[in-house]
């Protein structure tokens, strides 16, 4: 959601015997800062925009760095203009183009790639980094942003700050950019083929297909709709896909290496997002154009040039902003192992085969693949035919570091009508439902 607000405080924490923290670090040349608990590592380039540049979970690293840019600082005034993607995860302003002062051209300016400070914040409970740029003359923008984590958690949690620099009202939307690394962890010369997105499909969509291509091949066989979710797996091709999505989340799943992420964001249904896209994907890739001669050809640039990997993109509401006001958009990430078909994504974390419940000699038969957000244990409700909570059994204990599959039978002496599991988090808060179905051959409700 967009709100005005202040900054406050973070910190480095222990609780429980484990700690976050905050250190100064070389990475691939570059002098960075980075923030760890026992469970992610954050590296930061605050020269490059306030750039994360990379996230791990488990040892894994989910972000493209671009190998062309390692370790380098190219000026504004050295980019003449262009675009220098050195990789990460950074936010930008929407809408995008060249239309008026009311759109960004994409290039490296203050707000991509200029020198950010960074600063470790104090509070009692967790680990609060804040970034903050310099104002910007093009758009009057400057942005501001704080990045924490628990001491005891994987969640990432981001607070993105809009502020209007000049003395004129402006509006803009702010844009979380992620970008994913595709090339193969068996073979980096090559893309990776098991790598998927997933974002809630909008049954009232504004697009005529419920996403909208806004470039490239318009029946790319990447992008599909199925089971109310929007399905994107990644082929070598160019291509930018636009979905209202009314979810407040994206998933992306790498099938080679079994790792995923899901990005949530609050949902304003009654606001104004740009182009009406709420979530966008962007492909890079060869693309198809026109030659001198008027013949279409693809277009392939060099290897350095075009490396494989995918943006994935939040968009906050446009938000109108009075001189020296202020505006947050705030997103939380959470890692996971994960399966790469995804069928569902609550608070809890991802579905990856949905929950069946059968009934069984004396009881029933519960299956389902679950890629949990938090450190627990799964809980099974049994519901009477009454719809009343009749029973609880816990079941396996489970962790975002392994995919859970359940695969248990159910005593039970009532004739039950339906199931529903839910994430119990190491501390005993509920983390709600991860998934829900009707028992095959239970009771029928009344």
């Amino acid at each position: 959601m967009m709100l005005v607000v202040g900054l406050g405080l973070g910190s480095t924490a222990t609780i429980w015997g484990q700690k976050c923290t905050v250190e100064a670090v070389q990475y691939k040349g570059w002098q960075a800062e980075q923030l760890a608990n026992r469970w992610v590592k954050l590296t930061f380039v605050p020269q490059l925009g306030g750039r994360l540049m990379q996230v791990e979970f488990d040892g894994h690293p989910y972000l493209f760095v671009n190998p062309r840019f390692a370790g380098q600082t190219i000026s504004s005034e050295q980019a003449a203009g262009k675009w220098i993607n050195y990789g990460g995860d950074k936010i930008w302003p929407m809408p995008e183009g060249n239309d008026d002062e009311q759109h960004w051209v994409l290039e490296s300016s203050l707000l991509d790639d200029g020198a950010y400070s960074f600063k470790t914040l104090e509070q009692s409970a967790h680990c609060t980094v804040l970034l903050e740029g310099p104002a910007d003359p093009v758009t009057g923008l400057q942005y501001t942003r704080q990045v924490s984590i628990d001491a005891d958690s994987p969640a990432i949690r981001f607070h993105a700050l809009m502020h209007n620099a000049t003395a004129h009202t402006l509006k803009w939307s702010v844009q979380s950019v992620s970008q994913y690394n595709l090339a193969s962890a068996a073979n980096p010369q090559t893309f990776n083929r098991d790598f998927w997105a997933y974002t809630e499909e909008n049954p009232s969509s504004s697009y005529l297909d419920h996403f909208h291509v806004r470039d490239g091949l318009v029946n790319d066989p990447s992008f599909s709709i199925e089971g109310g979710l929007f399905r994107l797996h990644w082929m070598n091709l160019q291509n930018e896909v636009w979905v209202d999505s009314p979810g407040g989340w994206l998933a992306v799943v790498d099938g080679e290496s079994g790792f995923g992420m899901i990005e949530r964001f609050d949902y304003d249904s009654s606001a104004s997002y740009p182009g009406k896209a709420t979530v966008i994907f962007y492909k890079n890739g060869p693309s198809i154009r026109m030659n001198d001669a008027g013949n279409p050809e693809i277009a392939i640039r060099p290897q350095l040039q075009m490396p494989y990997y995918m943006e994935a993109e939040v968009n906050s509401p446009l938000v109108t902003l009075k001189p020296g006001a202020s505006a947050a958009f705030d997103t939380t990430w959470y890692p996971v192992h994960a399966s790469p078909q995804v069928v569902r994504v609550t608070e809890a974390g991802l579905t990856s085969s949905s929950l069946e419940a059968k009934v069984s000699a004396g009881g029933i038969h519960v299956d389902g693949i679950f890629s949990p957000v938090a450190e627990g244990h799964l809980e099974l409700r049994v519901y009477d035919h009454g719809g009343r909570d009749t029973k609880r059994v816990t079941l396996d204990q489970v962790s975002p570091k392994s995919v859970a599959t359940v695969h248990a039978d159910i005593p039970l002496d009532f004739k039950p009508s339906r199931v529903a599991l839910h994430l119990i988090a190491s501390d005993g808060s509920d983390w709600g439902l991860l998934d829900e179905a009707k028992v095959q051959g239970g009771a029928e409700g009344k």
